[in-house]
């Protein structure tokens, strides 16, 4: 009881203090082929020498061609770094870091998924406070300085990385994943061009909008919420359920490319400011310690999760609920919320997402346990604060 009353303060006084946080979006280039304004923007900003950070599978399927030759054709000189990591690592960061001063350059430009931007992320805020390591900014405002131009360019649409606080590591010592979170993290431009999500295979696309999803969800029940992050939360949870599936089965739809897009950084609004929840403090543990896809982890998990919460979410997802919406308008909160549960178990079926983690075993319970309390608590304003039981009830349930 008086650890529960430990956390509501702490969260109560972070949520009075929020306001005065120089929060603020990146400015957007959207739509198709708005990668290519980026030489342009370049030259506006006199800007000369960026930093590509990306990984192996977006540099080989040449999706970032048509900018390479953009830049080139303008006259921009520019370095690449394609090594990151799923679950960016530490050494990525300082790889980066490194790379980023040793050809002099001026700009980060982050191309791909979650990882490359977070990835990049960390490198900007080393190369903003060059003696404070990635451990000693962990948590919440470490940072609180101006980082290098950073334009971020998602390839995915689930992250929303592209307009949020946070970057996530990975301690490659302790296979520990843990996230640093400040307004200064916030990527100064977001370029949504729904071409660049084209190639993705059905199952990245599936688990990158579960992503998505579960960003929304877990912001919109939570107890941080203003105006604005209810309202964004609504908005991705209805691109998701309306477009999610459609895409899976035709991926070449830019349409709801698109959709899933904005869903993503709707998505991303939402939980910058209102936090996410027991979900991610799962999730982030399962990629640091097998290194298990974060997107897929989450989209396993929120069923689960949102069942242990019980009945203090029902309301909230009836709201939700209502959207579509998935059952009568008079139909009670524990009906629209079982109903909106079941949605997202059916649309994990029908996109092949499993209901249990093959890799995880039972002897990592207290480690993940105790991670995922130590991540989630006290800074996420979750409706319920789970105890170890819950974490084990919940682990035991997607155990394969």
């Amino acid at each position: 009881m008086f650890y529960q009353i430990y956390c509501r303060a702490f969260q109560k006084m972070f949520y009075a203090g929020s306001p005065f946080l120089p929060w603020r979006q990146p400015e957007l280039l959207q739509g198709k082929n708005s990668m290519l304004e980026l030489p342009l923007l370049l030259k506006q900003k006199k800007l000369s020498h960026p930093l590509i950070v990306t990984d192996k599978g977006v540099m080989q399927s040449s999706i970032l061609t048509p900018l390479l030759e953009a830049l080139k054709n303008s006259g921009i000189a520019f370095t690449i770094y394609d090594e990151t990591v799923p679950n960016p690592t530490i050494e990525n960061i300082e790889q980066v870091k490194k790379l980023y001063e040793a050809y002099c350059c001026d700009a980060i430009i982050a191309a791909g998924g979650g990882s490359p931007i977070d990835c990049a992320k960390g490198a900007a805020a080393r190369i903003a406070r060059p003696q404070t390591s990635i451990p000693a900014m962990r948590g919440v405002l470490r940072i609180r300085t101006q980082l290098p131009p950073f334009f971020a360019v998602p390839t995915t649409a689930g992250t929303g990385s592209e307009v949020t606080v946070a970057c996530v590591v990975t301690d490659s010592s302790t296979h520990e994943k843990y996230a640093l979170m400040d307004p200064s993290l916030i990527p100064h431009y977001a370029v949504l061009d729904p071409l660049l999500t084209v190639t993705m295979p059905p199952s990245v696309t599936a688990a990158t909008g579960m992503d998505a999803l579960t960003h929304a969800v877990e912001a919109y029940i939570g107890r941080s919420n203003t105006a604005e992050t209810r309202a964004a939360a609504r908005k991705a949870v209805k691109l998701v359920l309306t477009n999610l599936e459609d895409v899976y089965h035709n991926g070449e739809d830019i349409e709801k490319r698109a959709a899933m897009q904005e869903a993503a950084y709707a998505g991303g609004v939402a939980f910058t400011r209102a936090f996410i929840g027991n979900v991610h403090a799962i999730a982030h543990n399962l990629g640091g310690l097998y290194g298990y896809p974060h997107g897929l982890a989450n989209a396993v998990l929120l069923p689960c999760v949102l069942r242990q919460y019980g009945t203090v979410i029902n309301e909230r997802l009836a709201e939700l609920a209502d959207l579509i919406p998935l059952t009568a308008r008079t139909a009670s909160h524990a009906e629209k919320a079982e109903a909106f549960i079941s949605r997202i178990e059916k649309m994990n079926k029908k996109m092949n997402i499993p209901e249990t983690i093959d890799v995880l075993k039972e002897k990592d319970f207290p480690v993940i346990t105790q991670r995922a309390l130590k991540e989630a608590n006290p800074l996420y304003p979750v409706p319920k604060i789970f105890s170890e039981i819950d974490m084990y009830e919940i682990l035991q349930k997607i155990r394969k």
